[in-house]
C-alpha cells in the first residue's frame, strides 16, 4: 500500500497513469493455491480456466511467493501465461533456473554469507555444541549443508538437527517430540531457519512447556516471535536475529501511523487485522469488544502485531512494487499502445511484453540503494538484532552487531557484547560445549564413535593449571592439584631396597652354590661321573654359571659409566660361555657312541681339546659382537624423566639396540643348537649320557628368555632391570639344576653308583 502510493503521487514515475493492486489469500496447500490463482485469472466468478470474466482492473504482474512452495505452485499454472511472478520470500537456488522458471524474477539477495556469519557469531562466543531447526525443504536443505560445512571447518559440532514439516503445524505429537529431544540436550544454543510458516508451530503450539532459556539464533524475528498471551515464550527473550540490511524508507513510519480502515473501508485486510490487535469492533454489536477508537494508531502495538521499522522482507516487497512500476514505465515509454493499456483492454497483451523490460530494469529507491532485479550475485549483509521482552509484555530489536559479507575478512564481522541482553538465567555469555574445555595440563583425548567436540581431559604430564600453558621443568612434577611443581625424586635399582636386597642375596648365595659343585667335582674328579662327558668341559661351565650369577650384581647400584659398559658385555660373554659349553658337551656326547664303531674318524674329536676348541670359537664371536658394540655405540648413564611422572629414573642407555637384540640373538641360537643335539642324543645308552639333562635344562633357558622378551619390552625404569637380573638368575640356576645337582646327589648321597664296576653291571643306571 505504502509503495503504490509514493509511487501514485510520483509524477515522474508513470507519469498520469494510477497504479492498483488486488491482494488474494495464500493457502500452504496446492489444491487452494491453484484455486486462489484461478480466481484471480478468471474474475470472482466462476473459475474457468482460459477464460477471464473481469472486464476491468485486470492486474499484468504477480508479486507473492514468500515461501518457494507458494512461488512453484503458482508459477505452474501463471507460465502458461507468461505472466510475471516477482517473489520477495528468501533467494532460493532451484527458483533461479531461467528453464524451468522463466516467469520468477526474486527480488532477494542471496544469503550464501549467512552460514558464515552465524558460524562466526559460534566463534566468537566459542558456542561449539550446536542444535539445528530448520524447516523441511529444498533451501532449507542447502542451508543446513552449507552451515554443517562451515561448522565442520571451525570444529564447531551439530549436536542435533530438528526439521519441521509445513503439513505438521497442527501435529502435537511432532511438536512434544521436539520439545523431548530439546530437553535431554546439552546444547545451549539453537539456531532457527527455514520457512516461516512451516515454523510457526514453535510458536503457536498450545502445549506449554519451558524452553529451558536457550540462546536461539535465526534469520528472522516472526520466527520467534511470541504470539499475545504465551508468556512462556518468554523463553525467546534474548535470541540473536540475522535480519538482511535495509536502510530507512523516508515517511514508511508515517504512513503507518496514518493508517486507519476508517480511511479505507473496502480493505478488509486492515480492517480484520485492526480488530484483532486493538481488541475491538468496528460497529457495535458487532462482538463482545469495544468499538474501534478512531484515535488509535498502530505504532502504539507490540512488535508481535507490528514492526513499526521496515524488516527485510518487507523492504523486499517495496522494491519489488518499484521494479514493477520503472519495469511498466519503460514500456510505456517505447510503446504507442499506451493509451490501450490505460482503458485495460489489452492488459493480457502486456503481461508477457512486461518480460524484457524486467529483465535489464536497475533504478535507485528512495532509500538510496541501488536495485537490479536480473542480478543474482549480490550477496547480502546482515545486521545482528537481540530480541528483548519485558514483563509488561513488551519486545524490542536492538541492533547489537553486524556483518559485512564484501569486507576483508577479520573486519566483516562486529559485535557489540555489551550490549546484547542474554536469556533469562543467563546473566553473561555462557558456553555451548559438548564436554567442558580441557585446563591447562590437560589434553584432549577423543572419544571413539563421537564428534570431535565431544572428548575427555586426560593429565599432560608436566603441566600445572594455574597458569595456562605453563610446564613444570624435566626434574619436576605438578601436585594433585596441579597448581606448583614439585622436585622429581631419582630412583633406580638399589642393594638397600627389598627388591635389590633379594637380587643380590639370590645372586651371591647361587654362585656360591655353584662354586660348591665345583669343589666337589675337582675333588671327585677322577670318579666315573665327573669324567664322563669331558670333566674340562664341566670345569668350564661351572666357573661361567658362578660369574653368571655374579654378573647381575652389576645391574644393581646407580648406574656409572664403567658399569654400564660392563653389564650386558659381561652377561653376553659369560652366558656365551656357559651355552657353548654345553653344546660342546652335547656334540661330545653324540661323538662319543659314534667313536665306538669300528673304523669310525669321531676318535680324533673325542678328546677334550676339540671341545674346548669350539668352546673359544664360539665365545671368541660373541666377544666381537661386544666389542663393536662397545666402539660404534656404547652403553651409558642415562636419565628418563618421561616414563615416571614422579620419577627420574637412572639407568643405562644400551646405545645400540641392534647391538644389544644381536648379542641376546647370538646366545639364544647357541642355545637352540644345544637344544636340537641333545633332544637328537637323548635316546642313547645312558650310562654315560647326560643329554636328556641337557635337553630339560635348555628347555628351561629358552622359556625364560622367551618370556624374557616381551616382559623386558613392556616395562620401564628398575622394573627392567629388575626383569633382566631375573631371567639371568633363573636361565643361570635351570642350568645348574637341571645338569649338575643329579650328579652331586650321586656323588655325595649314592657313592656306591659312582663306581666302574656298577655301571658295568647296570648298563642302564
Amino acid at each position: 500500500m505504502f509503495a503504490v502510493e509514493e509511487i501514485n503521487r510520483n509524477t515522474k514515475l508513470l507519469p498520469n497513469i494510477t497504479l492498483g493492486f488486488h491482494i488474494f489469500n495464500a493457502y500452504h496447500n496446492d489444491d487452494r493455491t491453484l484455486e486462489s490463482s484461478l480466481v484471480w485469472l478468471s474474475g470472482q466468478g466462476p473459475t474457468i480456466p482460459n477464460y477471464s470474466c473481469e472486464s476491468q482492473g485486470k492486474s499484468i504482474v504477480v508479486i507473492g511467493g514468500a515461501t518457494s512452495e507458494l512461488t512453484v505452485s503458482m508459477g505452474t499454472l501463471l507460465e502458461l501465461y507468461r505472466i510475471p511472478q516477482v517473489t520477495y520470500g528468501l533467494f532460493d537456488p532451484l527458483l533461479s533456473d531461467p528453464v524451468q522458471f522463466p516467469s520468477v524474477y526474486q527480488m532477494a539477495s542471496r544469503d550464501t554469507s549467512l552460514p558464515l556469519a552465524m558460524v562466526q557469531l559460534m566463534m566468537h562466543f566459542k558456542w561449539t555444541w550446536v542444535g539445528l531447526v530448520a524447516s523441511d525443504d529444498s533451501r532449507s536443505e542447502n542451508f543446513l549443508r552449507d552451515l554443517q560445512e562451515e561448522m565442520v571447518r571451525n570444529d564447531v559440532c551439530v549436536a542435533f538437527i530438528h526439521k519441521v514439516f509445513t503439513g505438521l503445524a497442527e501435529d502435537k505429537h511432532d511438536h512434544s517430540y521436539f520439545l523431548e529431544k530439546l530437553s535431554y540436550s546439552t546444547a545451549r544454543v539453537i539456531v532457527i531457519y527455514g520457512n516461516t510458516d512451516a515454523l510457526l508451530t514453535l510458536r503457536f503450539s498450545e502445549i506449554p512447556h519451558t524452553l529451558l532459556y536457550r540462546m536461539w539464533i535465526t534469520s528472522s524475528h516472526w520466527d520467534i516471535a511470541k504470539k499475545p498471551g504465551y508468556i512462556y515464550f518468554d523463553n525467546f527473550h534474548g535470541a540473536l536475529i540475522f535480519s538482511e540490511q535495509t536502510n530507512n524508507i523516508p515517511g514508511f513510519k508515517h504512513f503507518l501511523k496514518t493508517v486507519n480502515p476508517a480511511k479505507d473501508p473496502e480493505d478488509i485486510f486492515l480492517q480484520n487485522f485492526w480488530n484483532s490487535a486493538f481488541g475491538c469492533t468496528s460497529e457495535i454489536g458487532e462482538g463482545d469488544g469495544a468499538v474501534c477508537s478512531p484515535n488509535a494508531s498502530l505504532d502504539t502495538l507490540r512488535l508481535s502485531y507490528l514492526d513499526m521499522t521496515m524488516s527485510d522482507q518487507s523492504y523486499t516487497v517495496y522494491n519489488a512494487v518499484y521494479a514493477v512500476a520503472w519495469a511498466l514505465h519503460e514500456m510505456f515509454l517505447v510503446r504507442s499502445e499506451m493509451e490501450s493499456n490505460r482503458n485495460g483492454n489489452n492488459s493480457g497483451t502486456y503481461a508477457w511484453k512486461l518480460h524484457s523490460f524486467l529483465k535489464k530494469i536497475q533504478f535507485n529507491n528512495s532509500a538510496g540503494n541501488h536495485v537490479v532485479l536480473a542480478e543474482k550475485n549480490s550477496v547480502a549483509n546482515y545486521d545482528i538484532l537481540n530480541y528483548v521482552t519485558f514483563g509488561n509484555d513488551t519486545e524490542v530489536l536492538v541492533k547489537v552487531g553486524e556483518f559485512i559479507s564484501e569486507a576483508p575478512l577479520g573486519q566483516d564481522f562486529i559485535i557489540q557484547q555489551k550490549a546484547i541482553v542474554w536469556p533469562r538465567t543467563w546473566g553473561e555469555p555462557l558456553p555451548s560445549r559438548c564436554h567442558k574445555v580441557c585446563s591447562p595440563g590437560f589434553h584432549i583425548k577423543a572419544q571413539e564413535g563421537k564428534p570431535v567436540c565431544c572428548f575427555d581431559c586426560a593429565p599432560c604430564p608436566g603441566q600445572i593449571s594455574n597458569q595456562t600453558g605453563k610446564t613444570c621443568p624435566e626434574d619436576h612434577y605438578p601436585d594433585r592439584e596441579r597448581i606448583h611443581c614439585l622436585p622429581k625424586r631419582v630412583t633406580f635399582l638399589v642393594y638397600e631396597e627389598n627388591l635389590g636386597t633379594a637380587l643380590a642375596s639370590i645372586a651371591a648365595s647361587f654362585s656360591l652354590l655353584t662354586a660348591l659343585v665345583l669343589w666337589v667335582f675337582v675333588k671327585h674328579r677322577d670318579t666315573p661321573i665327573v669324567k664322563a662327558n669331558n670333566r674340562d668341559l664341566s670345569y668350564i661351565l661351572l666357573l661361567s654359571l658362578s660369574l653368571c650369577f655374579l654378573c647381575s650384581l652389576f645391574f644393581i647400584g646407580r648406574p656409572t659409566a664403567i658399569n654400564c659398559l660392563l653389564r650386558q658385555t659381561t652377561f653376553g660373554v659369560m652366558f656365551t660361555v656357559a651355552v657353548s659349553s654345553i653344546l660342546a658337551k652335547t656334540i661330545t656326547v653324540v661323538l662319543a657312541f659314534r667313536a665306538t664303531r669300528p673304523g669310525s674318524r669321531s676318535r680324533r674329536w673325542v678328546g677334550s681339546r676339540g671341545p674346548i676348541s669350539l668352546v673359544v670359537f664360539c665365545t671368541f664371536i660373541q666377544v666381537m659382537l661386544c666389542a663393536i658394540w662397545l666402539l660404534l655405540s656404547p652403553p651409558f648413564p642415562d636419565a628418563d624423566t618421561h616414563s615416571d611422572p614422579e620419577h627420574i629414573i637412572l639407568e643405562c642407555n644400551e646405545g645400540s639396540l641392534i647391538a644389544f637384540y644381536s648379542v641376546l640373538g647370538y646366545i639364544a641360537l647357541l642355545a637352540l643348537a644345544s637344544f636340537t643335539v641333545a633332544f637328537l642324543a637323548r635316546n642313547l645308552p645312558d650310562t654315560f649320557n647326560e643329554a636328556k639333562f641337557i635337553t630339560f635344562s635348555m628347555l628351561v633357558f629358552c622359556s625364560v628368555w622367551i618370556s624374557f622378551l616381551p616382559t623386558y619390552q613392556s616395562t620401564k625404569g628398575k622394573m627392567m632391570v629388575a626383569v633382566e637380573v631375573f631371567s639371568i638368575l633363573s636361565s643361570s640356576a635351570g642350568l645348574l639344576g637341571c645338569i649338575f645337582i643329579p650328579k652331586c646327589y650321586v656323588i655325595l648321597l649314592q657313592p656306591q653308583k659312582n663306581t666302574k664296576k656298577f655301571l658295568k653291571n647296570n648298563p642302564n643306571a
